[in-house]
């Protein structure tokens, strides 16, 4: 079972991943992130590789396509916070 990120975790987990340009929401435990590319075609492209992973792991981002932005809110519903899965898919998706 999926556990929400203990004080400790979070300072480990999530520092990498901030300095990578994620940032934590105001209003609720959450990270989120946008990513640019050339043109729409490219964007969706990376959403369709990302969703292949977010489906394999049964973790699926909160996302909005517009043009060739990608706008990501990645957080564990089922914990009401952040967990260690959104933290590998933030990594895999920063590797996409």
């Amino acid at each position: 079972m999926t556990e929400k990120l203990s004080d400790t975790a979070r300072k480990t987990v999530l520092e990498p991943l901030l300095s990578a340009g994620w940032t934590l929401e105001e209003d609720r435990d959450a990270i989120t992130k946008t990513f640019s590319f050339g043109d729409f075609t490219e964007a969706f492209a990376w959403m369709t590789r990302a969703a292949m992973f977010a489906e394999k792991w049964n973790h699926h981002p909160e996302w909005t396509n517009v043009y060739n932005k990608v706008h990501v809110t990645l957080t564990t519903h089922d914990v009401d916070g952040l967990s260690s899965l959104d933290a590998k898919l933030a990594r895999k998706l920063d590797g996409l």
